[in-house]
């Protein structure tokens, strides 16, 4: 069964930029979000999506991203992972990603069946967006369907694979 996909990244600071424009940034610890949506996603996915994101505990208990809990002096995930965006009040950049349904298994070009059409993407994208934001986040996004140009530092590097 294929599921809307997200590829979540802790980072320090993000950015998208469109034809030379800055159309999304966020300045401080927070999330960027890579959203793939396939043939069969609906609202109520979008919305556990949003949920999922706002409250999954990807950052260490005291905010500073220098303590992992383990006792053993690495910086990263591990127990220290207690906090939420929600938690936290960080920001999150989501952007729409139909590559992340590419299938290489075969050949040597990825193909792209499992994506949905942008007329059925697009509104799911917005509908993350919009659920994230009924629930109290700050969102900053990318420009559906353009080339963008996407920075980012990565904290920890820290990097989480959701399916709903």
């Amino acid at each position: 069964m294929v599921r809307m996909r997200a590829v979540v990244q802790r980072v320090s600071g993000a950015s998208v930029v469109v034809d030379g424009e800055t159309v999304g940034e966020i300045r401080e610890r927070g999330l960027c979000v890579l959203v793939g949506v396939t043939h069969d996603d609906t609202k109520e996915k979008a919305e556990r999506l949003a949920r999922k994101l706002w409250t999954v505990r990807l950052f260490d208990g005291d905010g500073d991203g220098d303590d992992d809990g383990g006792g053993d002096g690495a910086a990263g995930p591990g127990p220290g992972a207690e906090k939420s965006c929600s938690d936290l009040g960080a920001p999150l950049m989501v952007i729409s990603q139909f590559t992340l349904y590419g299938d290489a298994r075969k050949g040597r070009r990825p193909t792209w069946n499992a994506a949905a059409p942008g007329e059925l993407a697009e509104p799911l994208v917005d509908e993350v967006v919009a659920r994230l934001r009924s629930l109290g986040a700050r969102v900053e996004t990318g420009r559906f369907g353009a080339d963008m140009k996407v920075s980012l530092t990565n904290d920890g590097p820290f990097t989480v694979l959701l399916d709903v």
